[in-house]
């Protein structure tokens, strides 16, 4: 099903339309949000009818994206009709979305039904609709990983919000730097939106091709195969030679050395990579936080290509996986602890030193560290949450509990967090053999996802062995 404009659909829904628009302008929202639900009942694939509805009834709720989602777990008027539009989803996304739709007149805050619109939208083939709704997911829940790249992966299909999206990550990105899904995905949308800029969107019509938008077809040729996720074995050492050859005269040109380095990267030449990044950093031209990171990213890769590359039949396999692992790490605490040192104050950088020191054992630095953490609002709930894993460790259950019960109270979005905060929760319970009080947590999540984790095992046991 094609998403329309106005000049597409019926005149009589779009004489209705005009209604609508008026009495939005007039302050008269719910006439509005009536009007707007008429046409979409008609043609739902009126984009920019959804778009005016969603701003009218987010106009009329009042809704902040501190207060987005409290109402996740909703009300019991609109959980059968939650369960309905999920029961249609694929036999008939149509009537999902329609039911959906209902349930966000009385509460758009309800992000079940956003999830239900924008699956919907999938299956309809509605690319500016699934935006949209994931958009208003990621833009009320930033720090939804989940849901953050998602969205970016549908802006760079469409191209549209790519600004958003792009804000979206930076973010994510600046407190988990070192997190290569999210680095992989910004690059990918930087590539469409490179390419949009271009003029490869004015193209949709099936008008000529963006190779002609660029006076060297060579280099659209070149532009074309780099910006693929995985390159094939000639494409990629054909660059590196391109790359090589140009280097040569262009000196200077900082973007073309870290792509060369990329590419060496990527076919684990990681000395050769790390060469290009030292002489980037001895020519002054960019010394950002960017670079060190990138380093640091290729010396773990290299690490992690070691790894992969160990001869599990060899007799000393666990001792060499051992030994660089540890290396690994020990690589890791070390450059971190220098990020917290040049960055006292960025609580970020604090987080991930307390979750290595988690992972190195050092039970009572990670304390310390994760916190200072909590003063990051991004990082505030993962960080409580390593923090009670860091007192269950030490055998202060009591602490434990304290601090995963204070967390859960404070964060009100019931997301990924907040079932890592309760899973945590009852496992604590269960070393204390409080049966009852864990089975109590687990239950939350089973209700709403029976295969987060091996939530599903638990509480089936638990009910077995009743």
């Amino acid at each position: 099903m094609p998403e329309k404009t106005i000049n597409e659909i019926a005149p009589d829904m779009r004489r209705l339309h005009t209604k609508a628009v008026e009495a939005a302008q007039r302050e008269n929202g719910d006439y509005a949000i009536t009007l707007f639900c008429q046409i979409l009942e008609r043609e739902p694939g009126f984009f920019e009818c959804r778009k005016a509805l969603r701003a009218e009834q987010f106009k009329k709720a009042g809704a902040t994206s501190t207060g987005f989602f409290k109402k996740m777990m909703s009300s019991a008027g609109s959980s059968p009709q939650i369960a309905k539009a999920k029961m249609a989803l694929h036999k008939n996304p149509v009537e999902a979305m329609a039911v959906a739709e209902q349930v966000l007149i009385g509460d758009p805050t309800n992000a079940s039904a956003h999830r239900i619109i924008a699956d919907a939208a999938l299956a309809l083939d509605m690319p500016k609709t699934r935006v949209l709704e994931l958009g208003t997911m990621a833009k009320h829940a930033p720090k939804d990983k989940a849901v953050i790249v998602e969205f970016a992966q549908a802006v760079g299909e469409t191209g549209s919000n790519a600004d958003e999206a792009e804000k979206l990550l930076d973010e994510l990105i600046r407190t988990s730097p070192y997190d290569t899904d999210l680095l992989q995905v910004q690059k990918n949308l930087s590539a469409h939106k490179t390419m949009d800029e271009g003029g490869y969107g004015a193209l949709e019509g099936g008008e000529g091709s963006y190779r002609d938008i660029l006076r060297n077809k060579d280099e659209a040729v070149s532009l074309e195969q780099e910006k693929r996720v995985q390159k094939s074995e000639d494409v990629a050492e054909r660059l590196i030679a391109e790359y090589e050859t140009r280097l040569q005269t262009e000196t200077d040109n900082q973007k073309l050395m870290r792509s060369l380095a990329e590419l060496y990267t990527q076919k684990n030449r990681f000395d050769e990579a790390l060469g290009i990044y030292g002489r980037i950093k001895e020519s002054g031209m960019n010394t950002d936080s960017s670079l060190d990171r990138a380093v640091s990213e290729t010396i773990v890769r290299k690490f992690d290509h070691v790894i992969a590359s160990l001869n599990p039949f060899a007799p000393d396999h666990a001792e060499q996986l051992e030994k660089y692992q540890a290396e690994k790490l020990k690589f890791q605490l070390e450059e971190c602890q220098k990020r917290v040192e040049k960055y006292p104050t960025d609580y970020g950088f604090r987080y991930e030193l307390g979750v290595l020191y988690f992972q190195a054992g050092k039970i009572s630095e990670a304390i310390a560290e994760l916190q200072k953490a909590q003063q990051n609002a991004h990082k505030r709930y993962s960080a409580m949450s390593y923090l009670a894993q860091c007192f269950a460790k030490r055998g202060m259950n009591d602490s434990a509990v304290r601090t995963l019960q204070s967390a859960i109270k404070e964060k009100s979005a019931f997301d990924e967090e907040k079932k890592d905060l309760i899973y945590n929760l009852g496992c604590v319970f269960e070393k204390m053999g409080k049966k009852a009080e864990a089975i109590e947590q687990f239950l939350i999540l089973y209700e709403s996802d029976v295969t987060y984790r091996d939530v599903g095992a638990k509480v089936d046991a638990h009910y077995a062995g009743q």
